[in-house]
């Protein structure tokens, strides 16, 4: 017995011994964007962990803290995004969509499309337009994004196949409404299983044009309604029961597209909570959708800390032509739309405008100084700050990447990081003081040295090594 008890303890000391697993080091590459603009995503010489000095700015990673998967980070094609870059000669497009969209530009892997016009397309319109009640949809037709946004989109694909899609329309069309318009107004209850059955053709269309639509939003903005450009009033109790006929016709035609509420601004928490939680709503919604204009990412952080398990988007946020130093904007970028809205439990970090032209349009009665995240003009186009600040991100992170835990202890670092689900590690550090910063980084307790430059951001794409 006594020899028993010998052999089982001296073969479970071998098995724990085998199940201890080394600890690796990473080896990282930075990708640095100056505010100066001297480097953009330029790639730096790697370092890798191991023996480190001791310093004041202290990052922490823990790969095994893990948070949302992410889903993706991009723009709007809206109609004018399309417009604009299909003007440009076959050999200056399909350059700026390799940038936009390929490996070896920054891999943009989520777009949100307007279902119909918005106050960036050409003109008023829907994918129903009709002088009379329409109820079974005769005439629905994609026609209009035939024309600019379907092929941009089928080349974005093309390039990226794990770009995921988002629609979001403004307005229903004007015979579902009750004041007959597209500018303002609401929906009128007796046509929304018209509207139901709206979307499910919008999905259905895209499909049969080789395009998945991931997700939709219910609506835009649904409290900003005005007479200037497509808008639709929709109270939370509107939205509540209009899903309520959206989710089983989407069940009823195999659907699985993600059905997204809410879709406006940060201030508001009483909306998408009331979503989250009615009975009507809760087994159709997946989640709710935030916008920057009104209140603050610390708003969005509040919501995420009261409901850590729900699925957060962040779908719009603008630059604007009277703010265009580029260092400033990207730290504001950094603080509020990436890092903040990520960090806040974000899984999607979305702008506005793909691509805008030099007089920031064409637009269609809403904003006359926005800005795309590429500007198009006398076939050429800029790359904008917005670009480099999607780029730091969708460049590096793989479908299935996980937020993963990260501290600082410097306000002035902001920072958060990922793992790719072939365990790579990323980390976005952007620096928004006037200073260099020397870091002590520890990713599992292996630690590197790092100087992150003053008014930068970087990147740095880790890989264990050993």
């Amino acid at each position: 017995m006594k020899k028993y008890l010998i052999t089982m303890i001296v073969t479970m000391l071998l098995v724990l011994s085998g199940c201890k697993k080394e600890i690796k080091d990473y080896e990282f590459t930075p990708y640095v964007t100056r505010g100066n603009k001297t480097l953009l995503l330029a790639e730096q010489l790697s370092f890798k962990t191991g023996e480190s000095e001791k310093s004041v700015n202290q990052i922490t990673i823990n790969t095994k803290s893990k948070f949302q998967e992410i889903d993706g980070f991009g723009a709007a094609m809206s109609e004018s995004s399309g417009y604009v870059i299909s003007n440009l000669d076959e050999a200056t497009k399909d350059a700026l969509m390799a940038d936009l969209f390929s490996s070896e530009g920054i891999g943009m892997d989520f777009i949100r499309i307007p279902m119909g016009a918005s106050d960036f397309s050409l003109d008023n319109y829907t994918y129903n337009d009709s002088d009379t009640a329409d109820v079974t949809l005769s005439k629905f037709t994609l026609e209009r994004d035939l024309a600019y946004v379907i092929p941009r989109l089928q080349e974005a694909v093309a390039l990226n196949p794990d770009l995921k899609l988002m629609g979001s329309p403004w307005s229903a069309p004007a015979w579902m409404k009750n004041n007959n318009k597209l500018n303002g107004g609401y929906l009128l209850p007796t046509y929304y299983a018209a509207y139901a059955d709206y979307f499910v053709k919008f999905v259905e269309g895209y499909q049969a044009n080789g395009l998945d639509i991931f997700a939709i939003t219910v609506q835009n903005e649904p409290l900003h309604e005005t007479t200037s450009y497509p808008s639709m009033r929709m109270s939370v109790s509107e939205q509540i029961n209009f899903v309520s006929v959206l989710g089983p016709k989407f069940e009823d035609a195999s659907i699985d597209t993600k059905i997204i509420g809410y879709d406006h601004n940060w201030d508001n928490q009483f909306y998408p909570q009331a979503l989250l939680d009615n009975e009507k709503t809760k087994d159709f919604i997946d989640g709710v959708a935030f916008h920057c204009y009104n209140g603050s990412v610390a708003d969005q952080k509040a919501f995420y800390d009261k409901n850590p398990d729900a699925n957060i988007y962040f779908t719009e946020c603008t630059g604007i032509a009277t703010y265009r130093n580029f260092s400033d904007n990207m730290t504001w970028n950094m603080e509020n739309i990436f890092i903040g809205a990520i960090n806040a439990g974000a899984k999607t970090a979305l702008l506005w405008n793909l691509a805008l032209d030099e007089a920031y349009g064409p637009q269609n009665g809403g904003c006359g100084n926005c800005v795309g995240v590429v500007t198009v003009e006398d076939n050429e186009y800029q790359l904008n700050e917005e670009y480099y600040a999607i780029g730091h991100f969708s460049k590096f992170l793989d479908a299935g990447a996980r937020r993963i835990e990260a501290t600082t202890t410097n306000l002035n670092l902001l920072v958060s990081a990922f793992i790719n689900p072939d365990g790579s590690v990323v980390l976005v550090i952007h620096n928004k003081s006037a200073y260099d910063q020397y870091v002590e980084l520890t990713v599992d307790g292996r630690t590197a040295n790092y100087v992150v430059e003053a008014k930068s951001t970087v990147t740095l794409d880790g890989v264990q090594i050993g």
